[in-house]
């Protein structure tokens, strides 16, 4: 028990040194151009080390919104922009994908067009009708992982209540916080440990593994090399499959994030009241003549 209070304490403490040491030395991790540097922003995205800088930067946060809780909303008005910013752009992408799906089928179909070019600034990008056609995945991918924070700020998700409506405002936010802490950030951290290096293997080569020392991801930088995956399930169709490996790592950060200020807002209305719940809450609004769908609930 000792023991493992003392590697707690330690690594707490090795965190803030790392926090120090990588803003004063970005160049270590931040210039590419540098197998050695690239190899360590893989290896500590995903390491002990990083999640112990984040938990101190959580806990610094942490211990300054118990005493000064005008911080601590701010905190959570900042996470849950970021959520509603970054969802509510990304929405869009379920009309692109409606709009590219009807001019598939029309020029498939109507014009029996085996290509189609678009010609952005003179680029001149042709791709077959069958690669259009897949990259509606991407869409689709899309707004599911980055729509995700949004959608949980908005109340938008699905939910089986079977005893939250009957408990009290307090009991409410100690079942959020336990949830939030228990459920949403440990298993954001452990999606990441394994999206991270199941990115990273469909981007550089010789391929890296979360069982990788630092040591030997040193040793392999020099010969590290991009090598973007570009395989497709069919000859002429999608291509860009390593995208839907980047979206998992940005879904496992929103939801972190989220989780985190959700944990927040739980604390803070738990300490004001009743009278605090919602308080800040950019939510979207419904326009004159519309209807709430308010069947979200089970």
């Amino acid at each position: 028990m000792l023991d493992a209070l003392w590697w707690l304490a330690q690594n707490i403490a090795l965190g803030f040194w790392n926090i120090g040491y990588a803003l004063t030395h970005p160049a270590s991790w931040l210039n590419w151009s540098d197998g050695e540097a690239l190899m360590r922003f893989i290896y500590y995205g995903g390491s002990v080390e990083f999640f112990f800088a984040v938990l101190d930067l959580v806990l610094v946060v942490t211990v300054a919104g118990v005493f000064y809780r005008r911080f601590l909303w701010g905190v959570v008005v900042g996470l849950e922009g970021v959520a509603n910013g970054v969802g509510r752009l990304f929405a869009w992408a379920g009309l692109l994908m409606v709009l590219q799906q009807i001019i598939v089928v029309f020029l498939q179909s109507v014009f029996r067009l085996g290509e189609i070019t678009i010609n952005p600034l003179g680029l001149g990008f042709t791709q077959s009708v069958g690669w259009f056609s897949e990259e509606l995945k991407l869409y689709n991918a899309m707004v599911v992982a980055l729509c995700v924070s949004y959608t949980f700020v908005q109340k938008g998700h699905v939910r089986v209540d079977l005893v939250y409506s009957a408990i009290s405002h307090r009991a409410k936010r100690v079942v959020d916080m336990f949830g939030a802490l228990f459920f949403m950030m440990p298993v954001a951290v452990l999606i990441w440990m394994y999206a991270w290096f199941f990115m990273w293997r469909h981007l550089i080569t010789p391929k890296v593994s979360a069982s990788d020392q630092l040591e030997l991801m040193l040793r392999k930088s020099r010969i590290v090399k991009w090598n973007v995956e570009t395989i497709g399930f069919s000859p002429n169709g999608f291509d860009g499959y390593f995208l839907f490996k980047v979206l998992m790592v940005a879904f496992t950060g929103l939801v972190f994030l989220q989780a985190l200020a959700f944990f927040y807002r739980s604390f803070l209305e738990f300490v004001e009241g009743e009278e605090s719940a919602d308080k800040y809450l950019d939510k979207d609004g419904v326009e004159e003549g519309e209807d709430a769908y308010a069947g979200n609930e089970i």
